[in-house]
This record gives structure tokens, C-alpha cells and sequence, in this order.
């Protein structure tokens, strides 16, 4: 399965639980597109991938559909994670509610300032030692690492996530990073967006001419 249609499958999940907090419980693939602009065709031959959800004649049961969903997206179940930086970023990722609300367990975040270990978050989530996070990865079950630490670092930072046991690694240093066979790294790039809405702001006209 494409990353693409995982990216898909989380959209159809957000716009599942906007119908769900909205009180609707069932829906067809075309009222779902028209109503959060998407595509039906595709929708309907994402979810035939994994089995027949759909109802003849009354469409997708949201709350189930919903439920399917997160199974497959692996959901289902309490992923714990790690934020390998305390600083500004780290510790704003630490205390975003939407994590835990998706099943996201902020766990830990982890830095190397002496000065910040022992100390927690504004919402409770403990600064460890970088030196204890092989040791706190194996005690506490955490599968995921957020990388919120200055470019430089970031190399170096990854190899001693990769080394930890971790296999999935979510980094938000710029520039490249290489992880090993079997390890799963996405990267947001924050000023690379930044810079193609400038690209935008500065070609906008000009298109529409």
C-alpha cells in the first residue's frame, strides 16, 4: 500500500469524525466527497482494498467505517512516543492535545542540557537525560521519536534514535536524513512550506493573469 493512500485513509478518518461529533450516522462515498471535497471513485476504491464496508442502499455506517479505519492505521491500540529535543518546538509538540485525542501517548521528551533534565513539560510529560533514552525506550514501550533538535545535531541525533530500538521516526530538523532498511522517517519540512507559499505570494498574480 502507497503512502499516498495512507495520507487518504487518515483524511477519511478526520472527516469520519467530524460527521460522527455531528451526530450523522451513515453516509454515502458522494455525499463524503461533496461534503469535504474529495474524491468519490477514489474513496471507494481505497476502502475496497481492505474489504467490503459499504452498505447497499445506505452507504458506510460512520461509526464502524470509523472503527475500520483506525484498525488499519494501527490505532487500535496505545502508541507511546518520544520528543528528542526540549526546547521551543519539543516542548509545544509535547502538550498538543490533538496526540492524545488520536491515540498518541507522549511519553517522554529527551535533551542533553543538564539544565532541563529532571524538569517536565507545561503539561507533565518528564525531560530525561539523552544519555537514558535506549534505557527509557525499553522500559516505557516507545515505538516513536519526534526529532525537534537543531540541524546539526540531527544526524547524529537519528542514529542514536535508530540505535535505541526505534523503527519509526518523525523529524522536523531540516535537511536529509538516512535511517537504515526496516526504519520508517518522514520529515516536515517547515521551511520548505513556508517558502512555497511565498513562492506563491510572489507568482499569485501573475498566474491569474
Amino acid at each position: 500500500m502507497s503512502e499516498l493512500t495512507t495520507n487518504r485513509l487518515s483524511v477519511y478518518l478526520r472527516c469520519l469524525n467530524a460527521l460522527e461529533d455531528a451526530g450523522v450516522r451513515t453516509i454515502s462515498s458522494q455525499a463524503l466527497a461533496e461534503q469535504f471535497h474529495l474524491n468519490a471513485a477514489q474513496i471507494r476504491k481505497d476502502l475496497a482494498y481492505f474489504g467490503e464496508f459499504g452498505v447497499r442502499g445506505v452507504g458506510y455506517y460512520v461509526r464502524d467505517l470509523k472503527r475500520h479505519l483506525r484498525k488499519i492505521l494501527g490505532l487500535d491500540r496505545k502508541l507511546r512516543v518520544a520528543i528528542i529535543g526540549a526546547g521551543n518546538l519539543g516542548l509545544a509538540l509535547a502538550d498538543y492535545p490533538g496526540f492524545r485525542q488520536e491515540g498518541f501517548e507522549i511519553a517522554a521528551l529527551f535533551d542533553t542540557q543538564s539544565s532541563k533534565v529532571g524538569e517536565s513539560s507545561r503539561g507533565g510529560v518528564p525531560i530525561h537525560d539523552m544519555r537514558d533514552l535506549k534505557k527509557i525506550v525499553k522500559r516505557d514501550g516507545i515505538s516513536i521519536a519526534m526529532l525537534a533538535v537543531p540541524a546539526p545535531a540531527a544526524s547524529e541525533v537519528v542514529d542514536q534514535v535508530v540505535g535505541s530500538g526505534i523503527k519509526a521516526v518523525l523529524n522536523f530538523s531540516p535537511g536529509t536524513l538516512k535511517v537504515p532498511e526496516g526504519v520508517k522517517l518522514k520529515s516536515v519540512d517547515l521551511t520548505v512550506s513556508l517558502e512555497s507559499l511565498s513562492f506563491f505570494l510572489a507568482h499569485g498574480d501573475e498566474e491569474g493573469r
